[in-house]
């Protein structure tokens, strides 16, 4: 791990998993992470803190109002007494594993009645949970609903895995194994394969007037894009992120730097790209941004009564073709396309890949009633570029945006090399 040592909190909470924690304190010490624990209540019934404090080398943390403690400060917290400000300003991340219903719960509604959950909510720190639960619990809408809220919120959602659980029941709802999060960790600390480089990803719908009150838009959700702005900045990238009307949180800067910019229509998307992507290195354009407009939009409510036949003509014209303008005006601009298609879905982002004269086109089937693709908040889509292509597995849109710029960054590093090579022959 490249980062020297970061200080990881280790939340546990109240599930049969708990005794993974102890082999993921191994695991993280290992990854020459410093480590604390914080138990729950409920987790002291699955697991002891004699266990996790000999693993971990420092005593375990649980009870919030005890003013005595760590008074050695060797958390590196100001000695406070306040020990869930000191237990949050020691941290470079905040992991709960296994994260409890319960815990979900209260960080969705900002609940603070104990240590664990009052230093969560006190961390200015990156907060990532693995959820560990019975399959039914995962899958309860409140929970799915809480579960949303903290990934608008930039929190990260680690799992859960699917199998085999300890009720006898089957499906999702695993605490994902110590390896996969120590790999995790490593993404967030270590690997930094696009630092020094500028990313510009647009994202969501487009509004485009037909008067005051009406408009013309689309379905997007912005939650690929927002992923994808959250992913290329864990990478290391200096990030901006262009947004179309969407109701979701900023992600969050974890690695490299990231700005946002809120636009309304497609003339206010294409004016803030150009002068976005003057510095930019790579261009990914997610947003679904509208094809036309409406010629003279109306400057009062269109009523009812005006048209006596029961209908209107309603004059188009297009839009501004953000992606072909930034090929123009910046050739070596590595351009990254989304096709959004109802059928032939290959063929038509193949096609869109050779018009647009792209690096890359991300293709995903929309409109199919399977829960992908707009508004949803899983994704599985296929990525092409000339001589290849990759598809990639349904995921949630975190997840799925990781394993994709993982494949942008693969292709933006053979092009470059490639231009390199050309320009010293």
């Amino acid at each position: 791990m490249s980062a020297a040592r970061p200080n990881v909190l280790l939340g546990v909470c109240g599930s049969i998993a708990a005794y993974k924690s102890a082999v993921l304190v191994r695991e993280l010490r290992r990854a020459e992470c410093e480590v604390r624990v914080v138990m729950s209540a409920a987790a002291r019934a699955f697991i002891t803190e004699l266990t996790l404090h000999g693993l971990a080398g420092r005593p375990v943390e649980s009870d919030a109002f005890d003013a005595g403690g760590d008074n050695d400060n060797a958390g590196g917290g100001s000695g406070s007494g306040m020990k869930h400000i000191d237990l949050a300003q020691w941290a470079d991340l905040v992991l709960v594993a296994p994260a409890s219903a319960n815990l979900l719960a209260k960080l969705a509604h900002g609940l603070a009645d104990d240590l664990l959950s009052m230093t969560c909510l006190a961390a200015s720190a990156p907060v990532a949970v693995a959820p560990a639960m019975n399959r039914g619990m995962w899958e309860n809408p409140a929970t799915r609903a809480n579960v949303a809220c903290l990934r608008e919120r930039g929190v990260l959602i680690w799992g859960p895995a699917a199998g085999d659980q300890a009720c006898g029941d089957s499906g999702a709802g695993r605490m994902i194994e110590a390896d996969d999060i120590v790999a995790r960790l490593r993404r967030l600390f270590g690997d930094r394969p696009l630092q020094g480089c500028t990313v510009v990803v647009t994202a969501g719908p487009t509004r485009e007037a037909l008067d005051p009150v009406r408009c013309l838009t689309n379905h997007s959700s912005g939650r690929m894009g927002f992923a994808m702005a959250q992913a290329a900045c864990d990478l290391g990238a200096d990030v901006t992120l262009i947004a179309g009307p969407v109701a979701l949180a900023t992600p969050t800067a974890v690695a490299g730097a990231l700005r946002r910019m809120d636009v309304i229509s497609a003339a206010d998307m294409a004016a803030a790209a150009r002068a976005q992507l003057t510095r930019a290195d790579v261009f990914i354009a997610c947003a679904a941004v509208s094809d036309y407009r409406p010629a003279a939009p109306a400057r009062r409510k269109i009523k009812k009564s005006a048209y006596s036949s029961g209908g209107f003509a309603l004059e188009l014209v297009e839009t501004e073709d953000i992606l072909t303008s930034a090929g123009r005006r910046h050739p070596h601009l590595f351009r990254v396309g989304f096709a959004a298609e109802t059928e032939a879905v290959e063929a038509n982002a193949k096609a869109k890949l050779l018009k647009k004269n792209l690096d890359v086109v991300v293709a995903n089937r929309v409109g199919a009633g399977d829960g992908y693709g707009f508004d949803g908040d899983d994704n599985q889509v296929d990525v092409y570029w000339r001589g290849g292509g990759a598809h990639l597995d349904p995921a949630p849109k975190t997840e799925l945006a990781e394993r994709l710029m993982r494949c942008i960054v693969a292709r933006y590093r053979e092009t470059a090399h490639a231009r390199e090579q050309s320009d010293t022959a």
